[in-house]
């Protein structure tokens, strides 16, 4: 028994498999060789040619394509795939062991950008096998909206009903909209307690869906006595800083919800913003206040995290 544990604890993370690609090198190079021979012809022919120009030009052209055809050789040369072992990692190291990492998201118009596509980037992060003590989510708005704000509040209420489910049953697509796409309706011969929770799990989904796009039809009312306060009066692209602690982890337990952060970046007319650049440095300087991680993920507001 300690033998076994002992050669676990020595299996890799991780493992490079290289592709038996010779038949493929072989036909690239047979391609290249004949470029290579064409551009020798017209090298070799050019002072017989009448009319140089149209012979000069062929040759121009014949020598980028060849170039281009080269620099697709090397990068299919060596054909590898790497695969990763993540359940290894509990066998060489304990959870309280694991770093911190923060994760950013980023945002700039509610409209080019929907709100609910946003959300579940949020969500398929927020619901990771990693524990949420060490996990840390900001998201950055660039729009400085309302609506942005009241998104991430209504979506990490849901995250607590999300979240136990995706680990209880091992769900490996965790963005809501996706998963319920690629499956309509549980199967047959999952278990009742399953279906029951799932319809229920779809029912809260679509409750979300609909709160996030009434918001979205309707212009935002401020309300002085609110959260969203601080947003009244503002323009997007001239307002001062604003950060909201939307969740906390407060008891620290692994089980909990991660800290959840807005953040909308202080913007005047007089200044370069600096795009998408000038999100980054902003979150950087208030994650290294908040939470101080030794690992930064940034990730898009459109895309979305498996469980591997």
């Amino acid at each position: 028994m300690a033998k076994n544990t002992q050669d676990s604890y020595h299996l890799p993370l991780q493992e490079t498999i290289v592709h038996n690609n010779k038949t493929v090198r072989a036909i690239e190079l047979v391609n290249l060789s004949l470029l290579v021979s064409v551009l020798v012809y017209r090298l070799v022919y050019f002072k017989d040619q009448d009319q140089y120009l149209p012979w000069l030009l062929a040759f121009l052209c014949e020598s980028w394509f060849t170039f281009n055809w080269a620099l697709s050789i090397c990068i299919k040369w060596n054909q590898y795939t790497t695969k990763t072992y993540p359940d290894r990692l509990l066998k060489r190291v304990s959870e309280s062991e694991f770093p911190a990492v923060d994760i950013f998201v980023t945002t700039a118009d509610p409209v080019l950008e929907p709100s609910i596509i946003t959300m579940n980037t949020v969500l398929s992060l927020l619901a990771v096998d990693y524990p949420a003590n060490k996990l840390a989510l900001y998201l950055s708005d660039d729009g400085c909206s309302p609506l942005t704000l009241y998104s991430l509040v209504e979506t990490t209420k849901f995250a607590k009903l999300w979240i136990p489910f995706c680990k209880k049953y091992s769900v490996q697509v965790r963005a809501p909209f996706r998963y319920f796409n690629s499956k309509s309706t549980p199967l047959k011969d999952d278990s009742l307690e399953f279906q029951q929770e799932w319809n229920k799990m779809k029912k809260e989904y679509g409750e979300l869906y609909k709160k996030i796009d009434l918001a979205a039809q309707r212009p935002f009312i401020c309300d002085r006595n609110s959260d969203f306060a601080v947003f009244d009066g503002v323009h997007r692209s001239d307002h001062p800083t604003i950060v909201k602690v939307v969740s906390e982890n407060k008891e620290g337990t692994s089980s909990d919800l991660p800290h959840v952060t807005y953040i909308s970046r202080e913007k005047s007319p007089k200044h370069q913003h600096h795009y998408k650049a000038g999100a980054m440095n902003v979150l950087a300087r208030v994650s290294g206040v908040m939470t101080n991680a030794p690992l930064m993920l940034n990730v898009d507001c459109d895309m979305y995290a498996n469980n591997p």
